[in-house]
């Protein structure tokens, strides 16, 4: 619970600090400028506000490692939901308006997240996690998207580093491989998510394991 706090508040932090000229700057999602992941994280803070008032009797269907979904194919930015965060990213019009609503919703989502019983189960996508289990998702959501936020920001703050170590032992755990020690973490998120491809020498180092990577979660 704590490390989901942190690490949205880390990310939250570092779009306010960026400046107007930052939101035209491609991120490091395919097809998307900074505007449109920043809208997209306002989309991320609903659905976690959403999700934490759907409570649910059942038991939990998934956890925090089996909720990701993994695709055959990198994503390309046609999907319709993708396109449709860049049409209203672009309504915003101006870049304190998109600053605004984040700290507006993603405030209100911190603050449902600190409230909720970490053993409590909620209901999403047709699927039942605990509370601790679903926020657990979110640590890696959220680092994924800061490195993605300063992809092309090398002054920008770095996520968390217990965020990146904890997104690390998930995409392992999630491709039953392990990226090896000499890796820092945020290496092995971006070459195991696809979002960069290794160089000679981190292939070479990764050995069997690099027919597990990248896996590309949705």
């Amino acid at each position: 619970m704590d490390l989901f706090s942190r690490s949205w508040t880390a990310l939250r932090t570092a779009v306010a600090d960026l400046a107007d000229e930052d939101f035209a700057r491609p991120s490091g999602c395919t097809g998307w400028l900074v505007r449109d992941l920043v809208c997209h994280l306002v989309i991320d803070a609903q659905d976690v506000l959403i999700t934490l008032a759907t409570p649910s009797d059942r038991e939990p269907t998934r956890d925090a490692v089996t909720y990701w979904e993994v695709a055959d194919t990198p994503p390309t930015g046609d999907d319709p939901l993708d396109a449709l965060t860049v049409r209203l990213a672009a309504a915003y019009e101006e870049p304190h308006l998109l600053k605004f609503h984040l700290d507006d919703v993603g405030s209100a989502a911190g603050r449902a997240a600190q409230l909720a019983d970490p053993a409590g189960k909620v209901s999403t996508r047709d699927e039942v996690f605990t509370v601790s289990d679903y926020l657990s998702t979110y640590v890696m959501e959220w680092t994924l998207h800061h490195l993605d936020l300063i992809a092309h920001l090398p002054d920008a703050e770095q996520p968390p580093a217990e965020g990146l170590t904890r997104s690390r032992a998930m995409l392992e755990q999630i491709a039953e491989a392990a990226f090896p020690a000499s890796f820092h973490d945020s290496d092995a998120l971006l070459i195991g998510t696809g979002r960069r491809a290794p160089t000679e020498a981190e292939q070479a180092a990764l050995g069997g394991p690099a027919s597990k990577f990248p896996l590309y979660l949705g």
